[in-house]
């Protein structure tokens, strides 16, 4: 069932879209920039974005300020190709979260602005607005439940989306800024964990889910074995092992000239679905996935570098391969 639903090639994607900015050129450190390149970010639009490129399509739920931010990041979506339908404006206080990172590995400073994030404002209305059996599946990325009204409105779109028979994606993708407390991020996580169907996340993600990161890929098995069809337990230069079927699936990376940290696990997620959408084993979907985050990381920008179907042909083609695992 849960293949089933992504193989309709039609995500609902839930969470925040933003403005990134990163000082140009590539190198430069923000504190000498005099030219910022400008880009859409945010991990749920970003995953939206690569949904598209790679050939599904692919709707956001979200809130954002009603400003000139926001209206760029309205534009952003629609050259995209991402469904906006579900993107709200909201007057007040609320921003558009603003991020600001460097093109530089060494050293890299990345300052993301989340003050009375807009996109923490998305209600239960907004997501009980939602035709969900219109979509295959639904993804989220864990920075959506850091606070409410937004919390409980996810929590209740995960009930309309099982009521309606779509799988539930969830990148558990914690950034401890946005939480109030470790302990409220880890139940929290936790409780939304225990809800889906495919779970992604890094060895610290699931290491701060079981409480010590030395127990991670316990959680990890704990998750496989209790309430998830796919978990991916990623390991950055390690690679990652993916839990399904009670098989653990181990697999290498794309090794890779990086000029930044940031977008790879989105576009791991976009690479991944897209390729499982398309029939792909699930081995091959991981490898995909690893394939698209180290395009990202080699190029300015995150939604920008996305790869399209093509460009992820060529690089495969062009690569020795992954690593060893």
């Amino acid at each position: 069932m849960i293949l089933n639903g992504i193989s309709k090639r039609n995500f609902l994607v839930i969470g925040r879209v933003g403005m990134d900015l990163s000082p140009d050129p590539p190198g430069t450190r923000t504190r000498n920039a005099q030219n910022m390149m400008v880009a859409m970010g945010g991990s749920s639009a970003n995953i939206a974005a690569g949904l598209v490129k790679l050939g599904c399509q692919a709707a956001l739920v979200t809130r954002v300020s009603d400003d000139a931010v926001g209206w760029y990041c309205e534009g952003q979506l629609d050259a995209y190709g991402v469904d906006r339908t579900h993107v709200s404006r909201i007057q007040g206080e609320e921003r558009t979260s603003l991020a600001v990172y460097e093109t530089r590995v060494e050293e890299h400073q990345s300052v993301i602005y989340r003050n009375n994030a807009a996109d923490f404002q998305m209600s239960i209305e907004d997501v009980e607005a939602v035709d969900y059996a219109s979509f295959g599946a639904l993804i989220t990325a864990g920075t959506v439940f850091a606070a409410e009204p937004s919390r409980t409105a996810t929590f209740r779109a995960f009930e309309l989306a099982k009521a309606a028979g779509l799988p539930i994606i969830f990148d558990v993708d914690y950034r401890p800024y946005s939480w109030s407390s470790p302990r409220v991020a880890e139940e929290v996580l936790s409780r939304a964990g225990a809800l889906s169907d495919v779970i992604v996340g890094n060895d610290e993600e699931f290491g701060f889910m079981a409480g010590d990161i030395a127990h991670g890929l316990d959680k990890a098995r704990d998750l496989a074995g209790s309430s998830a069809t796919i978990v991916v337990y990623k390991m950055g230069a390690e690679g990652a092992i993916t839990l399904a079927d009670g098989a653990e699936i181990r697999t290498g990376i794309f090794p890779t000239k990086a000029v930044k940290p940031t977008g790879a696990g989105d576009s791991f997620m976009a690479g991944f679905l897209a390729a499982l959408a398309d029939g792909q084993a699930l081995r091959d979907a991981i490898l995909r996935g690893s394939a698209c985050a180290s395009i990202v990381v080699a190029k300015p920008g995150c939604a920008p570098a996305m790869p399209n179907t093509a460009e992820l042909e060529a690089y495969l083609a062009s690569h020795p391969g992954p690593t060893d695992c």
